[in-house]
């Protein structure tokens, strides 16, 4: 037997349920900590956002939970490939997702994460300076052995998270309700937009602007694993290399410790 159709009333209920449990939960929370930012008597530049930071002072509590939060940030991603594998075909072929192609698929990654990642770099300084974006702490974890390779295991668990939920599955199922192409690029792009609005003006324009630019890549490419490599990699840079950078040049990314 082949999978059972899904009807439009069942498919909007597993959008909403799929994003309460993942990015459209964080999109509320990050809106919430925007007003609260607001509310402030400091400027937003003023003000931190630390991403990865420390959840016990014991060592081996704090990698614990670090993997734990790990593994739990992505069981909603578990759910969509169980949701999509159950009722289509081909399988996660659906959502972009195969391996057929592993190198030219890391050759565009890379690509797309310079391609993003720089003028991001760019937009952030700028928006610090212009007192529009929180000052973003990539990692406050301690230097212990497992630091770096917990951190990258985070830079990985975003971009699988964010892209499968929010380009792959987004796509197919909202292209499966009749959502027209440019409707599905501008609730793609908000969403990014609007889960990382903690962390400022700035930023919050930035990811919608990525976010258009990945959903228009995977609209024309049907491929989403450049999308996780290049997302992964921002992460990765951005996490491992602001701790190097901030011994340095203390001021560069318009953080003074």
């Amino acid at each position: 037997m082949g999978p059972t159709p899904l009807n439009p009333r069942r498919i909007r209920a597993e959008i909403l349920i799929v994003l309460g449990l993942s990015l459209g939960m964080s999109a509320l929370y990050a809106t919430v900590s925007f007003w609260r930012r607001l509310a402030d008597e400091r400027e937003l530049s003023q003000q931190t956002a630390t991403l990865n930071r420390s959840l016990a002072d014991e060592q081996i509590f704090d990698v614990i939970y670090q993997l734990l939060g790990i593994i739990s940030g992505l069981v909603p991603v578990a759910l969509v490939f169980y949701l999509v594998w159950s009722h289509t075909r081909p399988r996660l072929g659906a959502i972009g997702l195969d391996a057929t192609r592993p190198t030219r698929d890391s050759a565009w990654g890379v690509g797309l994460a310079a391609l993003i990642g720089l003028p991001g770099l760019a937009l952030y300084i700028v928006g610090v300076n212009q007192g529009i974006t929180v000052q973003i702490v990539p990692s406050a974890l301690s230097d212990y052995w497992w630091t770096i390779p917990v951190l990258l295991l985070a830079a990985i668990k975003a971009g699988i998270l964010e892209e499968v939920i929010a380009v792959g599955y987004l796509t197919h199922r909202l292209g499966q309700l009749g959502v027209a192409p440019w409707a599905i690029v501008a609730i793609q792009a908000l969403l990014r937009g609007f889960y990382h609005l903690y962390q400022g003006i700035g930023p919050f324009f930035g990811n919608i602007a990525m976010g258009v630019v990945f959903a228009l890549w995977f609209m024309k490419t049907k491929r989403l694993a450049p999308l996780i490599i290049a997302h992964a990699l921002i992460d990765a840079v951005a996490f491992v290399g602001y701790p190097l950078i901030m011994g340095v040049f203390p001021d560069f990314l318009g953080f003074t410790q």
